[in-house]
């Protein structure tokens, strides 16, 4: 008999909700047996099953749910069915990432604590989670029967592995993986370094937002008039990226139509890739580029009076924890605020945050005190989360990592 979690009688009913995980203070007893990553069978209070996924003593997060059928066994098949029903999912509403995207996105696709993105070829996936880890021999076998690909990458070095007492390594896990690949977003190319660059490479999630930004970057000769700013020969947007990381909405705003952007990022290598990618895009005549940190850059383009057309803050997660929150809301007010206060009359602000704990309604709020500061009126244009290849359960906000604003900004004077 498989051990059982026996769930307590006042908790939420999160788990017939849909979500897919069970908190330790949620668990009543123990009932069998139990060490790390363990399959385990779930209850209610009145011993009726509810789930089967695994479990870790040691994690806040105590299980996790695989299964809602007591007789399925979790083995290769098992895995192989999830995965073309994740193939399915992605065929009719985000194509694009049946050769380039997030091919499994975790408990969103019923396999909790594995995340796998398709980079052409080659796959990259991290294993979050000791259950998961006790379980990749299947997994791998059902990767390679579905998508079979010429190697995959294992990027298990994300710092959440830690907390469920696994080490952090890079390893190819099958066949051959070069060490930067060419993927294709939006019909763009870009270069990907798979084992060092951030999370698994390319930020997918982005990549519908980045399409998104198609219409800000035509009609400007019109639209100053229209808001009784200096007219202007060009059609084109002035762009400005902070954060641009590898330059992915920097080409897009470029390929899109801009007449100029400047992409700025701390990082002199993501700089340098940004520029190759511009260049291999052919839009490096409009692109200029600065590596500096973003706070300072900010400030200095409003203390000259310098005015962009369209302004994109897509930075990394301010918020690390929840202690962390106050003082990632400041600095996601920060660089509102200084990009409202260098965008002309009508001009478009871009901004995102991709911190797990400051919530949708939280990061909306901070925009909102620091349009009150710089005495402007938002319209909002687009309210988005992470791509279609990034599904989210209803019932667990927790996936809902990704919130991603577009706003027309107006003068209150």
């Amino acid at each position: 008999m498989p051990t059982r979690l026996v769930l307590r009688r006042d908790r939420r009913r999160r788990l017939e909700q849909g979500h897919p995980w069970i908190y330790r203070s949620e668990v009543e007893r123990v009932e069998g047996p139990l060490a790390p990553g363990d399959l385990v069978d779930i209850v209610n209070h009145q011993g009726a099953f509810l789930a089967r996924g695994y479990a870790n003593p040691q994690s806040q997060i105590f299980a996790r749910v695989l299964t809602y059928r007591p007789s399925k066994p979790i083995d290769a098949d098992f895995f192989i069915r999830r995965f073309h029903q994740a193939q399915e999912y992605r065929r009719r509403f985000h194509p694009q990432a049946l050769a380039y995207g997030r091919a499994v996105y975790g408990e969103a696709d019923f396999v909790p604590g594995l995340v796998v993105d398709r980079f052409g070829e080659v796959l990259v996936a991290q294993v979050l989670t000791a259950g998961m880890e006790r379980l990749f021999a299947q997994v791998l076998e059902a990767l390679v029967a579905v998508y079979k690909p010429a190697g995959i990458l294992a990027r298990n070095d994300v710092p959440v592995r830690a907390l469920e007492g696994l080490p952090l390594v890079v390893e190819t896990a099958y066949g051959e993986v070069p060490d930067v690949v060419d993927v294709i977003d939006n019909g763009l190319t870009f270069s990907v370094d798979l084992r060092e660059g951030q999370k698994t490479g390319y930020f997918w999630d982005q990549s519908e937002n980045r399409a998104a930004i198609r219409p800000l970057m035509t009609g400007w000769r019109a639209r100053r008039e229209l808001f009784g700013e200096d007219p202007v020969h060009v059609d084109g947007a002035h762009v400005l990226d902070c954060f641009c990381h590898t330059g992915a909405f920097a080409v897009h705003a470029l390929h899109y139509g801009a007449a100029r952007v400047t992409a700025v990022d701390i990082s002199a290598d993501a700089v340098e890739l940004a520029r190759q990618n511009a260049r291999r895009n052919g839009v490096l005549d409009g692109a200029e580029f600065a590596v500096a940190n973003a706070f300072d850059y900010l400030r200095e383009q409003d203390a000259r009076g310098a005015r962009y057309d369209v302004v994109i803050l897509d930075p990394p997660a301010f918020a690390k924890s929840r202690q962390s929150i106050e003082s990632a809301a400041r600095g996601y007010k920060e660089i509102n605020l200084r990009a409202m206060r260098i965008l002309r009359e009508g001009g478009f602000l871009v901004t995102a945050s991709c911190s797990y704990h400051m919530s949708p309604d939280r990061f909306r709020e901070t925009v909102l005190d620091a349009a009150i500061d710089a005495h402007k009126v938002l319209r909002v244009v687009r309210d988005a989360r992470a791509a279609s290849d990034h599904p989210q359960i209803a019932g667990a906000a927790e996936q809902h990592y990704l919130k991603f604003l577009v706003y027309e900004v107006r003068s209150r004077r």
